[in-house]
């Protein structure tokens, strides 16, 4: 029997308040993030690619903890023929992210943990199931298929499908998204048109407003924009341009958070 490359050499010595197993080595904390110790795995290279298409990468290389439920190469195939290629498309990032990061729970929770809970909240917010039966452990009908794999800065549980977020709270992870986008751009804005730069703040919420047009969102809000812009467009005086495109971005502000 090894334990992370350590030989057992004596098992099952009883103490008063445990039981300890003799090994050969000295066991050390890995060293290596969890996209590096997904790498090593060497079956994780759909998940991997999905990852760094996406910039979660260098999330999941920060300081966290996380705890990361990894659907192997297997899993990913087991989706609809061409779900992963239509996923990986630049058009798509945004809901690719939104899957994965329903993989993702913030935290260091090892199965022991896991076997106790009903449910465990994910980083989108939305829970994912968890039930324990005689067939062991599964999450949202995905079954273990390895447990407890440490990270430097998190932990790994492998499992056989791809978890897929109910829709309700990928529209919600959006919400949060642009309330964040457009606290950031008034930020900006109001210091640009407080230093006396009018146009260059009606610059940025143009662009900006024009960028999110093209997003995935809803077409009430999009609706909303092209109003606004098209409002904007008729100012010709800086100043006058840059606070009709800050009150539309007000409004939507509103918006969200009146939908939480």
């Amino acid at each position: 029997v090894m334990v992370d490359g350590a030989k057992v050499i004596t098992t099952d010595i009883q103490c008063d308040n445990g039981v300890i197993h003799v090994i050969d080595s000295v066991l050390l904390p890995s060293d290596k993030t969890i996209p590096e110790v997904a790498i090593k795995a060497e079956k994780f290279t759909t998940l991997i690619a999905a990852v760094k298409a996406t910039g979660l990468a260098e999330v999941l290389s920060g300081p966290g903890p996380f705890t990361v439920f990894a659907p192997t190469d297997e899993a990913f195939e087991k989706l609809p023929a061409n779900t992963v290629q239509d996923l990986l498309k630049p058009e798509n990032k945004r809901k690719l992210a939104d899957i994965l990061k329903y993989h993702v729970v913030a935290g260091r929770v090892y199965s022991e943990a896991v076997v106790g809970l009903k449910a465990a909240k994910s980083i989108t917010g939305a829970s994912i199931s968890v039930n324990v039966n005689i067939d062991g452990v599964k999450m949202n009908g995905s079954k273990f298929l390895a447990t407890d794999i440490d990270a430097s800065n998190g932990v790994i549980h492998v499992i056989d499908a791809v978890l897929m977020p109910p829709a309700k709270a990928v529209e919600a992870a959006k919400s949060i998204d642009l309330r964040i986008t457009l606290e950031n751009i008034v930020s900006q804005g109001t210091d640009l048109f407080n230093a006396g730069h009018h146009q260059a703040c009606a610059q940025l919420y143009e662009s900006t407003m024009m960028s999110l047009a093209n997003s995935d969102m809803s077409s009430s809000m999009k609706n909303h924009m092209t109003r606004v812009l098209s409002a904007a467009k008729h100012q010709t005086n800086p100043t006058e341009r840059a606070w009709e495109l800050r009150r539309g971005i007000d409004q939507m502000y509103g918006q969200l958070k009146a939908s939480k």
